[in-house]
């Protein structure tokens, strides 16, 4: 890289993960970057990968009060993630790009339309738990659990808006606000990034100097990003979340 991209690609990974710790998509940010400079996609994945593991455990070291009280939660629903991270990390190595990829516009939707709706659900499901005399459960349940390891699947494999996917089941199933949701979104997706890149580490091709350039820009924005996300009120996170899937749909699909 010369040196004028290596800039680019260090305020790429600083805004990469400045808008993951408070929403995920940071990897539309970074991984035209990195594509720009000359890197092949798949290099381009892993690097990016690598790279975004120092934003996203900054994100959520950021979120950390929010956090309190939801260790076991978050242990639990790890599991899944690490199963889900892996074999999409595996579906990456293995897979064409074309075999994955034409549906992810159409499942980014998906998980933005849960995000917009979710006030919506999260009454009518409280509502049916009132008639007959339940609760949720603490930790969501099986159906979250599989729902989350599915959604690693995808952040293992390509991981652009993967936060919308791990915050809009969550929603659905947790009877949380979105500040809370958002700081173990920020752990799951910590989680996904690290088993997906030591496998990476073994297996894949890519460029550390890429990696390192988005590790130290994404730490940096992680922070930044998760104070700036704290202060947000429901309503305009809720917003934020939808507005940037929005864009993000429109991005993936001029890929």
């Amino acid at each position: 890289m010369t040196p004028w991209e290596m800039a680019v690609v260090l305020v790429a990974g600083a805004g990469a993960g400045a808008v993951n710790a408070v929403v995920g998509s940071g990897t539309l940010i970074t991984f035209p970057v990195l594509l720009a400079t000359g890197l092949p996609p798949v290099t381009a994945t892993v690097s990016n990968a690598l790279g975004l593991v120092a934003g996203s455990v900054s994100g959520a070291v950021g979120y950390r009060r929010e956090l309190r009280g939801q260790g076991r939660r978050v242990l639990v629903l790890s599991v899944g993630a690490v199963l889900g991270g892996l074999v999409g990390a595996v579906l990456l190595l293995t897979l064409p790009a074309a075999a994955f990829e034409a549906i992810v516009p159409l499942l980014v939707g998906l998980a933005v339309v849960l995000v917009a709706v979710q006030p919506l659900i999260g009454r009518w499901v409280g509502r049916r738990r009132a008639g007959t005399g339940g609760s949720g459960r603490r930790d969501g349940g099986p159906l979250l659990f599989t729902g989350l390891a599915l959604a690693g699947v995808y952040g293992g494999y390509f991981s652009a808006a993967q936060g919308i996917f791990y915050v809009s089941p969550m929603g659905v199933f947790l009877d949380e606000s979105l500040q809370r949701l958002t700081a173990v979104k920020n752990v799951l997706v910590a989680v996904v990034n690290a088993v997906a890149a030591l496998l990476f580490l073994f297996v894949a091709d890519f460029d550390w100097t890429a990696v390192a350039l988005i590790a130290a820009g994404s730490a940096l924005g992680g922070r930044i990003g998760a104070g700036v996300g704290r202060r947000l009120a429901p309503t305009v996170l809720r917003t934020v979340v939808v507005a940037v899937g929005a864009v993000s749909i429109v991005l993936l699909l001029r890929m």
